[in-house]
């Protein structure tokens, strides 16, 4: 194991640099397919790293890689830089202030993510470089992971086709394998057309689209009893048909984020909520029809690959520690917290990992172990395009803890902590467990060759499709 050494040694060398970049990204927050200021600052670090980079792959602005070496194998780091809207925070301050009122926030830690990755991938590339290695290096920026599926829609272009392994992670408050499957989706648009009419004068002339959306969202409602205890369904009214109560509206619009255990389930929910749509119109007399935004697939992890990754996540167990200034600042966090929040931290926890051994963690602001490694079939009831990755190629990811227990996401304290000190030492815990595992598995043709007949198997009873029609674009 030498190689865990000169990975620490080559990604502690490089910590000023990424650090800078974590910080920019954090500094130019930019919602799903316009991070278009992130991805030209990691673009330049992989040159300057000696990175050959594409841009605007799979046609999408955004999208890029950065790649190194030749031949095989081709190993592939995931990472992602976009925000989310109306989280901007001042970060190191434990009380709700925005830089910018309604401003974005990397309230997810994408400038994290992103980075943490990078720092990987520079450290296999020049493991490879300093030993004269056969293999390439692909570091992939993947935009609009947020609501947009960036990486199912690289998928659904090939982009991932040449690889035979690939890693991600996720910040975290804890740290863990992220080895639950996760919830594939659909994210659909229903438009709903009628006839305006003065509805005071002539109601009888008017057919109502709001009244369609309204029915539409009550129908849905009956449904949650009949669907499986897993299965999520969430809309958000976009269009109202104006401001005006005495106008009957002749437009209007919702959207829909349909959530299940496996795509052919999701796929099923969708054509019931269809179903609802078309009856919704035919009571108001309206006309009605729909527009696919994304999807993504059900996550599907590599166990042979977990395992491996497990070992070296489990290694770095012995080198977490905080200071003083680091817990007194969780402390603080943890107090901004609900009761509510507080109180369901460890149920939270599961989708990142601590399924069977929570309680680990409790009472202590920092989380300072690796959680156990078992594998169970609860699922993590939410989703990420990670998952169209996994159907491609072996993949594994984990969670490192970069915020305060407790913290959950897509909130303004989750942004607040994105430029602390404790942030970015799990942000590089997360880079050397994955390139570990990256060179671990490099000199190993044995698991290699275990992890893609796992992979090979999965598809032979599940055969993969992606989920997203070739007709759809990203959304921004």
């Amino acid at each position: 194991m030498k190689h865990v050494e000169f990975v620490k040694d080559i990604i502690d060398s490089k910590q000023d640099f990424l650090n800078d970049v974590s910080k920019y990204i954090f500094e130019h927050p930019e919602t799903r397919f316009q991070e278009y200021k992130s991805s030209k600052r990691i673009i330049d670090a992989l040159k300057q790293e000696g990175f050959e980079v594409e841009e605007n792959v799979a046609n999408i602005e955004t999208a890029f890689l950065g790649k190194y070496g030749s031949g095989k194998p081709m190993i592939g780091f995931l990472g992602e830089f976009d925000a989310l809207s109306g989280l901007s925070q001042q970060p190191g301050l434990a009380e709700q202030e925005a830089i910018i009122d309604g401003g974005n926030g990397h309230g997810c830690g994408h400038n994290l993510l992103g980075i943490g990755s990078l720092a990987a991938a520079i450290a296999v590339k020049e493991y490879l470089k300093q030993n004269n290695l056969e293999g390439t290096v692909i570091y992939y920026g993947t935009p609009g992971e947020e609501g947009g599926s960036g990486k199912t829609f690289m998928s659904r272009e090939g982009v991932f086709d040449e690889l035979d392994y690939a890693f991600c992670w996720h910040p975290a408050p804890i740290n863990a394998m992220m080895m639950n499957k996760t919830l594939a989706n659909y994210q659909v648009k229903f438009q709903f057309k009628g006839t305006s009419a003065h509805a005071a004068q002539s109601p009888e002339l008017g057919r109502s689209a709001l009244d369609a959306v309204e029915l539409m969202n009550v129908g849905v409602n009956y449904m949650r009893e009949h669907m499986s205890d897993t299965a999520r369904v969430h809309y958000a009214v976009l269009n109202t048909g104006g401001t005006s109560p005495n106008v009957v509206q002749s437009e209007a619009e919702v959207l829909y984020l349909i959530r299940a255990e496996t795509l052919k389930e999701t796929k099923s929910l969708f054509e019931r909520v269809k179903k609802i749509a078309e009856g919704a119109a035919l009571m108001t007399e309206t006309k009605t029809d729909f527009k696919i935004q994304k999807a993504c697939s059900d996550y599907e992890p590599n166990r042979a690959l977990e395992e491996v990754m497990f070992d070296y996540l489990k290694h770095e167990e012995n080198d977490i520690s905080y200071t003083k200034e680091e817990i007194e600042f969780a402390e603080k966090i943890i107090s901004s917290l609900s009761d509510s929040e507080k109180e369901g931290a460890l149920k939270a926890n599961e989708s990142f990992g601590a399924v069977v051994d929570g309680e680990k963690v409790l009472g202590k602001p920092l989380s300072d172990v690796v959680h156990d490694y078992v594998i169970t079939n609860k699922p993590m009831l939410g989703s990420t395009d990670v998952s169209d990755v996994s159907w491609v190629t072996p993949t594994a990811q984990i969670s490192a803890a970069t915020s305060a227990f407790g913290t959950p996401l897509h909130t303004w304290q989750m942004t607040a902590q994105g430029l602390t000190s404790y942030a970015f030492k799990g942000m590089y815990r997360a880079a050397r467990v994955m390139a570990n595992t990256a060179i671990h598995v490099l000199g190993d043709d044995t698991l290699l060759e275990e992890m893609k007949k796992e992979h090979e198997e999965k598809l032979k009873k599940y055969p993969y499709e992606n989920p997203i029609p070739k007709d759809v674009k990203p959304q921004l």
